[in-house]
């Protein structure tokens, strides 16, 4: 198993009552009658209990469970896919959850499965699957149906895979030609092409909304192994580009809608944070400015929020931020790990 894919891969009630006793007043026995008329005598009258005086009104106790967790802010802002371990297994699967609702399993079985992207036109899912040995990348429908293994490889490991912007091609992370590089195949034909060639690492390919330009993660011009960095190339692997350049470990990129920006995952300052930066290299700025782990970040559709996993709570959750680093919510608040998010637009 190549270890570098998999670390990625590797996210009261008690109720309180009160019993109000009311204790009867009793009227004092009447005086005895004098000149009793020749007749039976009558018998005395039960008593008759004074009027009760009201209690004042009590207050009922509260149940002291914990408190329903109010609605995100973010219910409605779309549906996110999303890996976890909240189904007991002790194995990943993919989730996909409406913001805001329960999140659904889509797959299941003996296989560690980590969620992948939309199709722009949110008709399908793809997935990279963990056999004993080797990973594969799959594609279903938005509701767990009809998976199908597009890769199928017996011997290398196939991950990291992500849509052109017209849903008619994917690329994806393969070592089968020894080390990591990035292919294109067409969902139409299946035809698989080479498009990075460097005796170094080349992998986590993103490509930009305009299906112009193709970022993904190298060590290539490091001087160190596992040092990487962003860089951008051409769609057709031409034109490569150095994005950063330092000794932190750079992640993950992913798109602005508008193509101006790239979030991506690094350890500029200690623990991982999420980062933005201009396609031309410049505005660098820490989004997320915390003590914990923070990757995978994930741009809206809307280019209103980023999805990203952290540890913050102690356990790996899918947060969402505005690019702008204000409006931080918990979206998952499971006590499983859930990890990888992807937004998923409506079909």
């Amino acid at each position: 198993m190549n270890m570098r894919t998999q670390q990625f891969f590797l996210i009261v009630v008690f109720a309180a009552g009160m019993m109000i006793g009311m204790t009867a007043c009793s009227a004092p026995a009447p005086e005895p009658v004098t000149e009793i008329p020749p007749t039976a005598a009558a018998s005395p009258l039960p008593p008759t209990p004074e009027p009760a005086t009201p209690l004042p009104p009590t207050e009922t106790p509260q149940p002291e469970n914990t408190p329903e967790p109010s609605p995100t802010p973010y219910a409605g802002a779309g549906r996110l896919v999303f890996d976890s371990t909240r189904d007991g297994t002790g194995y990943r699967e993919v989730f996909i959850m409406e913001i805001g609702t329960e999140a659904v399993q889509l797959t299941g079985g003996e296989n560690n499965n980590f969620a992948g992207p939309c199709a722009p036109t949110g008709d399908k899912i793809l997935y990279t699957s963990f056999g004993l040995t080797t990973s594969d990348i799959w594609v279903m429908n938005p509701d767990g149906t009809l998976p199908l293994n597009l890769t199928n490889s017996e011997d290398v490991d196939d991950s990291f895979p992500a849509w052109s912007p017209d849903s008619s091609h994917i690329l994806f992370t393969s070592r089968m030609d020894g080390n990591n590089e990035i292919y294109l195949m067409s969902m139409l034909t299946s035809e698989v092409t080479r498009l990075t060639d460097d005796p170094r690492d080349d992998f986590g390919a993103a490509w930009s909304p305009d299906g112009s330009l193709i970022a993904f993660v190298s060590d290539r011009d490091s001087d160190q192994l596992g040092i990487y960095d962003l860089y951008v190339m051409n769609a057709d692997g031409s034109g490569v580009t150095r994005l950063t350049d330092d000794d932190a470990i750079d992640y993950h990129p992913t798109w602005s809608p508008d193509g101006s920006q790239i979030a991506f995952r690094s350890h500029h300052d200690g623990p991982a944070d999420i980062y933005v930066i201009n396609v031309d290299g410049t505005g660098l700025y820490n989004l997320t400015e915390s003590e914990a782990n923070e990757w995978a970040p994930s741009w809206s559709p809307d280019g209103s929020l980023i999805a990203f996993q952290t540890d913050r709570d102690g356990n790996w959750e899918i947060y969402a931020i505005q690019p702008d680093g204000t409006g931080l919510v918990n979206l998952t608040n499971n006590p499983a790990d859930d990890q990888s998010p992807f937004w998923c637009p409506q079909p």
